[in-house]
């Protein structure tokens, strides 16, 4: 062991040497080859640790070029697989981090190191190791890095955020994802580059196509959403996997996301927003394929465990919204005792369903309490007030006019009778 160990000294000494002299004469191209060699060295002979120094050796050597540090990191990274056990994987992906940590020219391979460490810390179940480990990127600045591995890497980290309950940062790390940016073709986006522009980098095999990048990310916000039971804008999620041509594809996997756009339609708060949802599913053909989906509130998974009760609750609530919104088209004017026979609820419950939905401003009502009598108006567009003003301003000036007249004729007989 000792004379392999001296063996692998003297060779390494000796590559120094060459990588001296052709950094000193500026040759890039043999600098690049004698740290590669250097590198690959160690790796046959399975001398990690002599690895890892000599990474950070060559790294901190003076007037060395990018070009050799960005050729070892990447020649390094191959090995990181072939490490015979746990401890020297997570000591050579640290020492390439740190190698590479402020240099914007191998900052895709740290990103891509940061990952794998984070993987491997989550594996391991520290969750807030692998969160804090992902956080400290910012690939959206990166220029070279590809589109798809950019959202992915984002996603990575909002998914351990929401992991560790973090909901906060979960919303402000997936606000760097524009939706736009699904919906874009990708056929059309290869652009040659101009001159001075980075080359942007082709993502690794691994990385999932824009439309599964869509996807997940949509059910990760649907998880974000299901913490504040943000019905709508869940609704709104499943409706953007749903329109995803993989999936309208196939009916196994489009009828459960269907059921759910309705469950969460029903569920959510009646505004603008929902009421052109619903009338959007309700134009939907594929509605029709599900015609045993009335009576199924027990069956449907979504409504079981902790967000069970929740929901049910909300799903009464929404109910008696409802009937009060057609009380409302049917009556200008009722007793507030009439209202709560209908709802069948009591005039404490009636009132306080009234007055929530009159501030939610999802009703227009006046509620006579000493009468007991509740008065309900339309909500006029704004051409509605306009026209009722314009109208009003028309009678105005008749009156007006007619005052006018009267008064005119008035002082003519006077002044008629005062000549008599």
């Amino acid at each position: 062991m000792a004379g392999d160990s001296s063996n692998l000294d003297a060779a390494i000494e000796s590559l120094l040497n060459v990588e001296k002299q052709m950094r000193l004469a500026g040759d890039v191209a043999g600098t690049r080859k004698a740290v590669i060699d250097i590198v690959e060295l160690c790796y046959k002979a399975g001398a990690w640790k002599t690895l890892n120094d000599q990474i950070v050796l060559l790294s901190k050597r003076r007037g060395q070029v990018k070009q050799a540090i960005t050729a070892m990191v990447q020649k390094a990274m191959e090995y990181i697989d072939l490490t015979p056990d746990m401890d020297t994987r997570i000591e050579l992906i640290k020492t390439l981090s740190s190698v590479s940590a402020g240099k914007i020219y191998v900052e895709i391979e740290r990103a891509r190191l940061i990952k794998r460490l984070a993987k491997i810390k989550e594996e391991q179940g520290k969750i807030d190791e692998a969160a804090d480990l992902m956080q400290e990127v910012a690939v959206e600045t990166f220029g070279s890095m590809a589109k798809t591995e950019k959202i992915a890497f984002i996603l990575e980290q909002v998914r351990l955020c929401l992991d560790r309950q973090d909901f906060v940062r979960a919303q402000i790390l997936s606000r760097r994802i524009s939706t736009r940016v699904f919906d874009a073709d990708p056929s059309k986006e290869k652009k040659k580059p101009k001159e001075g522009d980075s080359i942007v980098q082709d993502a690794p095999a691994e990385i999932p196509s824009l439309l599964e990048l869509k996807r997940i990310y949509y059910e990760l916000m649907i998880r974000y959403y299901s913490h504040n039971n943000d019905y709508l804008e869940i609704c709104r999620c499943y409706k953007a996997i749903y329109d995803i041509p993989a999936i309208k594809e196939d009916p196994a996997k489009w009828i459960p996301i269907l059921r759910k756009i309705c469950w969460y339609l029903v569920l959510a708060p009646h505004d603008p927003m929902q009421s052109s949802l619903l009338n959007a599913t309700l134009e939907d053909k594929n509605l029709s394929e599900i015609p045993n989906f009335r009576n199924e509130y027990e069956n449907e998974k979504l409504l079981g465990g902790a967000l069970g009760a929740k929901t049910e609750e909300d799903l009464k609530l929404r109910i008696i919204e409802h009937n009060i919104l057609v009380v409302s088209k049917y009556y200008s004017r009722i007793t507030l005792k009439r209202i709560a026979d209908l709802l069948c609820l009591s005039l404490q419950e009636a009132e306080k369903h009234l007055s929530d939905m009159v501030n939610s401003k999802s009703l227009i009502a006046k509620i006579d309490r000493p009468m007991g009598v509740v008065r309900f108006r339309t909500a006029q567009d704004s051409n509605g007030v306009l026209n009722s003003w314009a109208t009003n301003l028309e009678k105005l000036l008749d009156l007006v006019e007619k005052s006018c007249h009267q008064i005119h004729k008035e002082t003519m007989i006077h002044k008629a009778v005062l000549k008599a």
